[in-house]
């Protein structure tokens, strides 16, 4: 339930409460006061469009706060807190902001959240029925779900089968026309793929081999000037003095200065550690100059080897540009290609493996959208009859209401099925649908009988009423505003109304007032008494607050809703 709502900057409406009752609230003013924003509230608070425009001239931004006393075991309480929100003594508080340049705000419990939590909560604590959901309502897709969500847990199963059901087949209708369509396309992209994995395969490289090669190439390609130069180092290292040069050799030198050294190193230490040093060093040059001599062995100019390593090389090269500039580019490529083929080669199978499963399941969807189909029209005698029955309540005794529920034979998300509300406004008329066969007041009526049935079968606690007695008046008025009473008694009703028959019937009622200082409007809202009641439906009568035969009707009118309260 709703227990208080605080609005500021929204529309005409300046800073405003609304403390509600739990049964019947009554919201009434003259028009262009705000009472439509009041409505608009409830729905920033629930979730609904952040329009910037809502925004009142002059202000930052629209700010909708909400007091709701909620059930402490309820499923709107397990969002709450799984959302991090908190209880406060028992009420859940609700902020809605929406800035002048539209940026929007929610916070649940202490708590930001996404919008789309409040638009899921409200699924357990209000439904909101205006002008506007009369208009949506007129259309048979619309028609279709207030059907559906009438008849509740009997279709949730059968329904769900079927929507897994249809979103498969259309899964497999889309993947068989891709294949079929498509098969010249994809004819071509194998054959490519089988020529690049033969060529691939007829070279055959080997990971690392690009560098492998390349380092080979020019090693062979330089044969002569690398033994050269080994052999240079070698003489000058440990080779014959006079052959290569005209002083000793590397080893030569280093082992007369160790000599020299080794003479007088009993006379002082220092020198005796340098002359180990220079033995270390001739050891080491010693190696370098045998490491030498072998590589110069080793190395041998072979054209013919020079040859095969660049043809080879020019295969690798030439292939990895290919894919990509490397062998393991080239590796790769041939890794998902060949997985690739192997699932074009296998079409053929796909393709008939598709069609047995579409026709299995178009002979599934046929029996699901049957079983649909039932379920709906059990559901249309149940609401027909149901909704025709408060007509009766509403001064429609001779009209009734039938939802026809025709098979299409075409498959759609929801079934089969198209759904149509008629009316006959009396007996013996043909029943056609509601924008043809119902006036301005006898559609609001047929309306509100609509939300009445739902508002049995919707498990919330607090239903909104936006002027659903829209073209409505005099005795139908008096029964619309003697419906609502009787909801009231179950749940907690919110009404905008124009209508005074509608609103003495009400437990609390709340006047939503302007006042002009020449440039800017203020609109506030204030709970009237019984006197101020009487002036406000004497005001909605007769058009003046102070009229004796005004005044008179108002009280009788209250009277009157007081007896039957």
């Amino acid at each position: 339930m709703v227990d208080e709502v605080r609005i500021q900057g929204l529309g005409v409406i300046d800073e405003a409460v609304l403390d509600l009752s739990p049964g019947f609230n009554v919201v009434t003013g003259e028009t262009g006061a705000g009472k439509t924003m009041v409505v608009t509230s409830l729905g920033l608070m629930f979730g609904g469009r952040a329009d910037p425009q809502r925004v009142r001239p002059g202000a930052d931004r629209a700010v909708v706060e909400g007091r709701i006393v909620v059930d402490p075991g309820g499923r709107a309480v397990e969002r709450v807190e799984e959302a991090g929100g908190e209880l406060d003594d028992g009420a859940l508080i609700v902020t809605r902001s929406i800035s002048a340049e539209g940026r929007s705000r929610a916070h649940l419990g202490g708590r930001s959240v996404p919008v789309s939590l409040l638009i899921t909560l409200a699924e357990d604590l209000v439904a909101v029925h205006g002008q506007s959901d009369q208009q949506r309502l007129l259309q048979q897709g619309r028609q279709r779900a207030a059907l559906d969500r009438y008849a509740g847990g009997e279709l949730t199963k059968p329904l769900r089968a079927y929507t897994r059901s249809y979103q498969r087949h259309r899964k497999v209708t889309e993947l068989l026309e891709e294949l079929t369509t498509k098969a010249r396309e994809r004819a071509q992209e194998a054959e490519l793929l089988r020529f690049g994995l033969e060529e691939v395969e007829k070279v055959d490289p080997k990971p690392g081999e690009d560098v492998e090669l390349a380092a080979e190439e020019d090693r062979l390609g330089h044969a002569d000037a690398l033994r050269g130069a080994a052999d240079t180092a070698h003489d000058a290292l440990l080779g014959d003095a006079s052959a290569a040069f005209e002083a000793a050799n590397v080893v030569s030198l280093l082992g007369q200065a160790r000599t020299a050294l080794d003479q007088v190193r009993d006379h002082d230490p220092e020198l005796g550690a340098l002359a180990d040093r220079l033995a270390e060093a001739g050891y080491l040059v010693s190696d370098a100059a045998t490491d030498l001599a072998a590589y110069a062995e080793s190395i041998d100019a072979d054209p013919a080897r020079l040859a095969v390593v660049q043809s080879r090389r020019a295969e690798v090269t030439a292939l990895a540009r290919k894919h990509g500039g490397t062998v393991e580019q080239v590796l790769e490529w041939a890794r998902t290609s060949a997985a690739r083929f192997t699932e074009l080669e296998g079409d053929d199978d796909r393709i008939e493996t598709l069609r047995a499963e579409h026709a299995e399941l178009t002979e599934r969807l046929a029996a699901e959208a049957a079983e649909l189909t039932t379920v709906r029209e059990r559901a249309a005698e149940r609401f027909s009859a149901a909704v025709t029955d408060e007509l009766t309540a509403l001064a429609m005794p001779h009209a009734s209401v039938v939802v026809a529920v025709t098979p299409t034979g075409e498959y759609g998300p929801h079934g089969a099925d198209e759904v149509e509300v008629r009316l006959a406004p009396h007996p013996g008329a043909k029943p056609l649908p509601l924008h043809k066969g119902a006036s301005g007041g006898e559609l609001s009526r047929v309306m509100l009988a609509i939300e009445v049935v739902f508002a049995g079968s919707d498990p919330v606690p607090t239903f909104v009423f936006d002027e659903v007695d829209a073209g409505v008046g005099g005795k139908a008025a008096v029964e619309i505003g003697r419906r609502l009473a009787r909801l009231a008694r179950n749940a907690q009703v919110i009404v905008v109304t124009h209508l005074p028959q509608v609103a003495a019937f009400a437990d609390q009622h709340l006047l939503v007032e302007k006042a002009s200082d020449g440039s800017v409007t203020r609109s506030g809202v204030t709970a009237l008494d019984r006197e101020g009641r009487v002036r406000e439906l004497s005001r909605m009568l007769a058009g003046l607050e102070d009229s004796e035969l005004g005044r008179a009707h108002a009280e009788e009118l209250l009277d009157l809703a007081a007896r039957e309260r």
